[in-house]
């Protein structure tokens, strides 16, 4: 009995052009399986047994990456297979399957043995199966070594812009850190000294009040311009002078910079006297002093905690790899990863529209498109140059635009540019693979559309992602 009617076997794509024999062959060899939904139909590394049709019913494919399971695509069409697709490459190694494969309803496969299978193609196809296995084992092997390269390079651009946006916090903390320890031994000092002219128990009290007090107006000092500033530290400085503070000049610009005007300086001379003036002022401005190198290595480690934060959030490495995201975390993590081919003639302009929903997405594919895009972006315009990056929802999707105002793209490159292995940079400089791994991300896995408009000193890449979830990827 017929596994099929001859016109169902002949409907499937695959066996359209089939001989009559070899249908023959098929019929003879096919086994229907089913499966009900959410049961699991392979698993990736077990061995190639069978080669699988889907007949009926919604599938999806999975690959562990990491430990995490990355589903990689979803299907409902009739005639789609899986399961040991290499089954006519010769290997010394048993063939195992490269995947999982879940049924995502109730589904039927048409399976055929794979070994016997595969004796029966090389017979019909001589040549398609040379020719096949030929191509199979070259692309295998240069998407090794390509893909190894490039996983570098994208951990060694990732290791460059961190580095170089780190580098600067750190080092303002190590300054502020060393500065800070001269400063509290100027402070012990000074109170030594104050402590050695037997002042008044209640004249140091009244001191340390009136610093605490100070001291609390330093995290609100204003930002002063320039012009500002120099006034301000000429009152000081005359105020200074005028009570016989030698060297004021010096101690103006910390008491400016702390937010203290001549008032302040005022309610010191009420509270210690003429006497003992010049040690408070001393001892006070190494206690500003203080508070703001604080202040300073405050900034710097929480900048370092909010960049190590973004790294993470680039990398998702501590997240599902699907998920509802924002999109507009995803571009400022990539600027930050990118900060080191930011040069000081590139600016940046965001156009974020922060109505735009969340969407379900793989955001550390996203963020590798965002990557390759801005990368080429950066290269295009060279040393100087706008980067604008604008979001919006248009209908049911949503749009990132990434424009740059390089020279533009020829049309007869960008009819191209989304083909695997196609660059303009030259040799040694590209792959060719950014642009075609980031149309697969964005079409293939979430069922988008990726487009450019080019024209000199405008190029514009719109990244078109659905605001929902899709049933078939």
């Amino acid at each position: 009995m017929s596994v099929l009617p001859r016109e169902e076997l002949r409907g499937l794509f695959l066996f359209e052009h089939l001989s009559e024999e070899q249908l023959d062959w098929i019929d003879e060899h096919a086994v229907l399986e089913h499966y009900t939904g959410g049961e699991t139909v392979i698993r990736e590394g077990e061995p190639a047994t069978c080669f699988y049709l889907l007949l009926s019913g919604a599938l999806r494919m999975t690959r562990l990456v990491g430990g995490t399971e990355v589903e990689t695509i979803r299907s409902d069409q009739r005639g789609a297979y899986c399961g040991a697709t290499q089954f006519f490459v010769h290997q010394e190694t048993e063939h195992t399957y490269g995947a999982s494969v879940h049924a995502v309803s109730d589904l039927t496969f048409l399976t055929l043995p794979a070994a016997e299978f595969a004796t029966e193609f090389r017979r019909w196809f001589p040549m398609a199966t040379h020719l096949l296995e030929g191509m199979y084992l070259g692309w295998r092997n240069s998407d090794t070594v390509i893909g190894s390269r490039r996983r570098l390079l994208a951990l060694g651009e990732l290791s460059a812009g961190l580095t170089h946006e780190l580098n600067n916090p750190a080092a303002a903390a190590v300054r502020a850190t060393a500065a800070l320890r001269e400063r509290v031994a100027g402070m012990r000092h000074k109170l030594a000294m104050l402590a050695k002219k037997n002042v008044d128990p209640t004249l140091l009290e009244q001191l340390l009040d009136i610093q605490e007090q100070l001291v609390k107006q330093v995290a609100s000092a204003p930002k002063l311009t320039a012009m500002q500033q120099a006034d301000r530290e000429d009152e000081i400085g005359d105020w200074f002078d005028g009570h016989g503070i030698d060297q004021g000049w010096d101690l103006a610009d910390i008491y400016v910079r702390a937010g203290l005007t001549v008032p302040d300086l005022d309610r010191l001379l009420d509270s210690v006297g003429e006497t003992f003036l010049d040690g408070a002022v001393r001892w006070l401005a190494y206690a500003l002093e203080t508070e703001m190198l604080m202040g300073e290595i405050e900034d710097s480690t929480t900048r370092i905690s909010v960049l190590v934060g973004k790294a993470k959030q680039y990398s998702q490495m501590d997240r599902a790899p699907h998920q509802w995201i924002d999109v507009h975390e995803g571009l400022d993590s990539t600027l930050v990863m990118l900060a080191g081919k930011i040069g000081p003639g590139i600016q940046v302009v965001k156009e974020y529209d922060h109505a735009v929903p969340r969407i379900p997405a793989y955001a550390g594919e996203l963020n590798q498109v965002w990557t390759n895009i801005i990368d080429n972006a950066l290269g295009a315009m060279g040393a100087e140059g706008t980067l604008t990056l604008r979001t919006s929802r248009v209908d049911d999707h949503v749009h990132v635009e990434i424009g740059d105002t390089g020279p533009g793209i020829p049309a007869e490159v960008r009819q191209r540019i989304f083909e695997p292995f196609f660059t303009t940079k030259p040799v040694g400089q590209g792959t060719g693979l950014g642009l075609d791994i980031s149309w697969r991300i964005v079409v293939e896995r979430h069922q988008g559309d990726l487009r450019v408009d080019s024209a000199p000193g405008a190029t514009r890449f719109t990244v078109c992602l659905p605001v929902s979830e899709q049933s078939v990827i």
